[in-house]
């Protein structure tokens, strides 16, 4: 007895996303997990799942190859856009590290935070608000680092004033020489920023959807808000914004390359990312899926290892 078996008539039927195959995802699910960085023909010759052991090597690997990229782009003399995320956050006092003791400066370096809690109208919390993305990224990144910042004026953060104007910078950095990466986690629904897959359904094809740009107060599922009340609100549902301003596929789909994180695992074998981190493996490119274009593009993603299970029933 299982999902298949029970969901008809169930509160669960019409939740999910109308485009996922539930049972394509219960077979990337059932991979055995020392299969999981197994190239797939749909894979970017350059993408790289890179398992680590523990939260801690995660955090210092990640912030290296982030800290990295940073370095490479300053020897080359080349302007670097960088698209942000507040989560992971853990990576961000290894970059911190790394680029002190290289003594590297981010004065070529361009942020664009992909996403901020938002009304309808896509206003924005004060930055002042600790459950601000802006703040998190003031206080643990850009503040820290100090004189070897990122320029204020080169900062860019979702807001419904600047949000729109992303297209345009991006595109006249890119025009100068500028390379770009996305660095990005993965969400419970597969998201990528807070471009979630129910969105697909107002697209008459894939490539519309590959280039909507960004996206001022969309709606979020609420297996989102749950997975940020659980990972950012300490379990407080009614603290959880229900809509984003986010960036769309128009934009992180322009990325050189991605660097992303999967740490979704708890304790005691407890775990909430296990799903997602398969479906971005081996689902294959699908607009329902949006994290399933990650692999198409060079990078690497660092996961907890856990997350490659096995998926498999465990009662904590």
């Amino acid at each position: 007895m299982d999902f298949f078996d029970t969901v008809k008539g169930s509160m669960l039927e019409g939740f999910l996303p109308a485009g996922w195959d539930m049972k394509k995802i219960d077979r990337c699910c059932s991979a055995a997990p020392e299969t999981a960085e197994e190239s797939q023909p749909f894979w970017n010759k350059g993408f790289t799942p890179v398992k680590c052991d523990n939260l801690y090597d995660f955090s210092m690997m990640m912030g290296h190859e982030i800290a990295l990229e940073i370095k490479k782009a300053r020897d080359e003399g080349r302007k670097l856009i960088m698209i942000f995320p507040v989560g992971p956050m853990g990576m961000y006092k290894w970059v911190i590290y790394f680029l002190r003791e290289w003594n590297v400066g981010c004065g070529h370096v361009y942020g664009f935070n992909m996403d901020e809690w938002s009304d309808g109208e896509g206003n924005t919390l004060e930055s002042s608000n600790p459950a601000s993305f802006q703040y998190a990224m003031e206080n643990s990144f850009y503040g820290p680092l100090g004189q070897l910042t990122i320029p204020a004026d080169q900062r860019n953060f979702a807001t419904r004033a600047n949000l729109p104007s992303y297209p345009d910078k991006i595109a006249a950095l890119k025009a100068d020489g500028a390379k770009m990466d996305t660095i990005y986690g993965v969400g419970r629904m597969c998201h990528v920023a807070f471009w979630e897959p129910f969105l697909a359904a107002e697209f008459a094809s894939a490539e519309e959807w590959k280039k909507a740009p960004y996206r001022l107060g969309t709606q979020l599922h609420p297996l989102t808000v749950e997975q940020n009340a659980i990972t950012s609100f300490k379990s407080r549902t009614p603290l959880v914004p229900c809509r984003a301003n986010t960036i769309g596929p128009g934009l992180f789909l322009q990325s050189d390359r991605m660097i992303g994180g999967c740490d979704g695992a708890f304790n005691r074998g407890m775990q909430w990312q296990g799903m997602s981190f398969w479906m971005t493996l081996r689902y294959g490119p699908d607009i329902w899926v949006t994290s399933s274009f990650v692999p198409t593009i060079a990078g690497k993603l660092f996961y907890l290892k856990e997350l490659a299970g096995p998926l498999v029933a465990e009662c904590n």
